[in-house]
């Protein structure tokens, strides 16, 4: 019997997508998870901070998507992503790779591109408790927006890429943090799914594999190999369901 499935269509940095996710996961990963999340809200008797990393093509901004739909507005979601350097930076500036100096503008999503300063700032006035504005990245603009959401949640979850990142400066944010999630699958059907992203805005398959091999797999492999440990850890498998490992 094929596994009961849910339809989930929606629109994700202007790409219309039909995410499909499993009875089992739902029922037996995502909706405790999110029970289990109001449970520590109730004791910590505040606001609660989570952090969720996973690496490109993982569908984190999906995925979370759907439980913002499932815990009926009992969570709020926020990204990293608004803190992305601008776009004037990161033309001016230059950084190393493979031994060579390139434009910051060409390895864009980078943990280097990120203000990182200006991120654990922020996270630092999430996790007090405050109400605050909170940038969002726009990808027609390649520049952040500031204060284009207003957090106030009772429960907040932070999603990026490098949340958990073991590296100087990263590995500090999630000590602000009352619970983390991290997500991990093979880097193949991470680089398929990229490819696959980045052909739906119109480029062809083989600028598309270039631009992915350059920009965005090391990103991959830098999430893979070096993140710190989390609280609920998550595996992606080849058909793309959610399974918790132990």
């Amino acid at each position: 019997m094929p596994e009961p499935m849910i339809d989930y269509p929606v629109t994700i940095n202007g790409v219309e997508v039909l995410a499909r996710y499993t009875r089992r996961s739902v029922d037996e990963i995502f909706l405790p998870l999110l029970d289990a999340l109001r449970a520590l809200r109730r004791e910590k008797g505040r606001r609660i901070l989570v952090m969720l990393a996973a690496p490109p093509g993982s569908g984190k901004s999906t995925l979370l998507s759907f439980l913002e739909s499932l815990s009926q507005g009992a969570i709020q979601v926020i990204g990293m992503d608004g803190f992305h350097r601008r776009q004037a930076y990161l033309v001016s500036h230059y950084t190393e790779r493979d031994g060579k100096q390139i434009p910051m503008v060409d390895i864009k999503g980078a943990p280097v591109t990120f203000d990182l300063e200006l991120l654990t700032a922020a996270v630092k006035r999430v996790a007090a408790g405050e109400t605050c504005g909170w940038p969002v990245y726009d990808r027609m603009r390649h520049n952040p927006v500031e204060d284009a959401l207003r957090v106030d949640g009772d429960i907040v979850l932070l999603e990026g890429n490098y949340l958990l990142l073991d590296a100087d400066g990263w590995r500090e944010l999630p000590n602000y943090a009352d619970y983390t999630v991290s997500i991990r699958a093979d880097e193949a059907l991470l680089r398929s799914r990229l490819i696959d992203r980045r052909m739906k805005t119109g480029v062809d398959e083989a600028a598309a594999t270039r631009f992915v091999d350059y920009s965005d797999m090391p990103n991959v492999r830098l999430c893979l190999e070096k993140t710190l440990p989390a609280d609920c850890r998550l595996w992606i498998d080849a058909d793309g369901d959610y399974h918790q490992c132990k």
